[in-house]
């Protein structure tokens, strides 16, 4: 027991003793670093405290110009450009014998777009022609015929004449007769000369009613010819209506624009008032709408920039030309009933008018996305 216990007491103590270098040697190879410094903080720079407080001021200088200038403005992304655009339709109803013109296609105002088949028309205008020609034969008929009455009248009032003076003669021969003494005038002259003069008064009364049948043929002939110039007034009307129907079978631009939504084809039958294209014209301009919040500023004259999705980089100028009195709600197909029911307020838009010159380089046309910026300030 005793030599396993100092066996063991050596052993430990080899032991100690053979680890006891160990320490040492690794101390000898890598000593411990001294303690680094501690390193000061950011805001305790000199150079990063310079170039923070240059950029808040830059960047306080930046926002105020920024802001300076943002409230010069009023802007929307609701606004298209808009056109006022003519449809062309028929005045008539016909086949369609020619276009003339194709899609997208800028034509001239009074330029022939499409011709219609003119025949039935033409018929008319020909049923038009010999109604006037009857007319005008019936107003010389009625002239030749007022001629006649009034020679009538002239012949009457001739006879009538003679016949009253002849009614004098005889009842001078008959007072002078009965002037005389019984003795120088026999009964029966006497009663031939009362005869006579009662036939001249019967010869007269007849001439003085074909005077009066005379002047009154005379007054008919002239209402026949007033009646006759009626006639030819109507069918002049009709030959005129009829050569406007056919001059309709020409189809004429009433402007001058780009032809787009065109929906007809050489065959087709067409009524009247059917569209068959549109006419855009050159001249555009934009309905912006504003928020009735925006408004309080704005008026016409005002300046504005334009900014169209489709040309991005481009900047057009215009100027307010109008803002609309209401707000696009209050006239649409069903505007709201604010009376009825919980009311929740909505911010209004209000149509607002821009005019601007289009640069020939730029093909703008309605429905297109506009950013405007008004200058209100």
């Amino acid at each position: 027991m005793s030599e396993r216990a100092g066996n063991g007491d050596m052993n430990s103590e080899g032991a100690t003793m053979a680890s006891d270098p160990q320490p040492e040697a690794f101390a000898r190879v890598a000593p411990e670093p001294p303690p680094a410094p501690p390193r000061k903080s950011l805001f305790k720079r000199p150079l990063f405290l310079t170039i923070l407080l240059i950029v808040l001021v830059v960047g306080g200088a930046v926002g105020v110009m920024w802001w300076l200038n943002a409230r010069q403005f009023e802007s929307t992304d609701d606004a298209f450009i808009q056109a006022d655009a003519t449809r062309v339709s028929s005045r008539v109803s016909g086949h369609v014998q020619t276009v003339n013109v194709n899609d997208n296609q800028f034509v001239e105002k009074g330029f022939e777009i499409a011709k219609l088949d003119p025949r039935d028309l033409n018929a008319k205008v020909k049923e038009a022609e010999a109604s006037l020609a009857a007319a005008q034969a019936g107003l010389d008929q009625a002239t030749q015929s007022a001629a006649s009455s009034d020679a009538n009248i002239g012949q009457a009032r001739a006879a009538e004449e003679a016949s009253k003076t002849e009614a004098n003669r005889a009842h001078n021969e008959l007072q002078r007769f009965q002037q005389l003494s019984a003795q120088a005038v026999t009964q029966q002259q006497l009663i031939n000369y009362q005869a006579a003069a009662t036939a001249a008064d019967a010869n007269l009364a007849a001439a003085q009613q074909k005077t009066v049948w005379a002047e009154a043929n005379a007054k008919a002939a002239k209402a026949q010819i007033s009646l006759a110039n009626a006639q030819i007034e109507q069918a002049q009307a009709a030959l005129n209506a009829a050569n406007l129907q056919l001059s309709y079978t020409t189809i004429k631009a009433p402007i001058s624009g780009t032809v787009t939504n065109k929906s007809v084809q050489p065959g087709d039958y067409v009524q009247v008032g059917q569209a068959l294209l549109a006419l855009v014209p050159r001249q555009v301009y934009v309905i912006a709408n504003f928020k009735e919040t925006q408004l309080d500023l704005m008026h016409p004259g005002q300046d504005a920039r334009l900014t169209v999705d489709a040309y991005p980089g481009r900047v057009l100028h215009g100027k307010v030309d109008s803002i609309q009195r209401g707000s696009g709600a209050a006239f649409s197909l069903l505007p709201p009933e604010n009376a009825t029911g919980n009311y929740v307020k909505v911010v209004q838009r209000v149509p607002v008018k821009i005019v601007f010159d289009v640069p020939d380089d730029m093909a703008l046309g309605p429905g297109m996305s506009v950013v405007p910026k008004v200058k209100v300030r």
